[in-house]
């Protein structure tokens, strides 16, 4: 039959548009996913209508809306990526630290792991020692193992306190813990540079910060001054009032990725 000589000329077209949208829908879906959470998560939905208008002035004609949209686009797109510097260069960041494979541990080993940690951190507290504890999530933390020292050493109290003890080599930095395992201590995390962290805050509070924005890891701290615990996750301060809430928080964020991801920490 004639006609079907023509289908190949349709069928690809059509094929190559439905890849096209599927590739452009999961990369709008992985750039809202970076900045959510953020304030350019709402400048970047805003700019999602404009996108949007722009497209059906095309489609419908509207030749001056047209002409005002597409000038528009055309300044303030260096205005926004000005703006906000900071929130492209943490997603920049995840970005190039996603990986498929992930350690994930089963209940007993995390509520060991959660123990370990949540005596550590009560004992220092206690004697005011202050304390920087990095836990790999997702995103691999190897950029920061290869800044500090190895250790890979199985994950106790005894090994975390012996690291933070004052005056001992391995005391500056910050521990990175990679499953049950030490990976490496006296680490260097990047510094928080938002604005409205106060200028009082000290450097352990703005390295905790500043790697909560970078990754997703859960970064546990006890201030050197005050002796408060606290968490850092995706750029904010979780205080920590009970070993109660220490356990909910930690034993939530540590299950296999997708289970609780979005409750409530607090």
């Amino acid at each position: 039959m004639p006609y079907l000589t023509h289908v190949p000329d349709i069928v690809l077209p059509v094929a190559k548009a439905v890849v096209e949208i599927i590739i452009l829908w999961v990369v709008f879906y992985k750039v809202l996913l970076f900045f959510e959470g953020t304030r350019a998560f709402q400048v970047l939905r805003g700019i999602t209508y404009l996108i949007i208008a722009l497209l059906l002035s095309q489609v419908l004609g509207f030749e001056v809306l047209n002409w005002l949209l597409r000038n528009f686009f055309s300044i303030w797109i260096i205005v926004i990526v000005v703006i906000f510097q900071h929130e492209l260069r943490s997603g920049l960041a995840r970005l190039g630290q996603q990986h498929l494979f992930t350690i994930s541990l089963g209940e007993p080993e995390i509520k060991a792991l959660v123990d370990e940690i949540w005596d550590t951190v009560y004992r220092l507290s206690k004697r005011k020692n202050g304390c920087l504890i990095a836990i790999e999530r997702e995103m691999k933390l190897d950029l920061y193992v290869e800044s500090g020292i190895v250790i890979d050493g199985k994950v106790s109290s005894a090994l975390l306190q012996s690291i933070f003890m004052p005056a001992t080599p391995l005391h500056d930095g910050g521990v990175v813990i990679r499953g049950e395992r030490v990976a490496a201590s006296s680490c260097l995390f990047p510094l928080s540079d938002n604005p409205s962290v106060g200028k009082t805050v000290g450097t352990r509070h703005r390295a905790a910060l500043g790697l909560s924005e970078h990754t997703d890891a859960l970064i546990v701290l006890v201030s050197e001054e005050t002796g408060e615990i606290s968490i850092a996750f995706e750029g904010r301060f979780i205080e920590v009032n009970s070993e109660e809430q220490f356990m909910r928080i930690l034993k939530q964020m540590l299950v296999p990725a997708g289970k609780n991801k979005h409750e409530k920490l607090v």
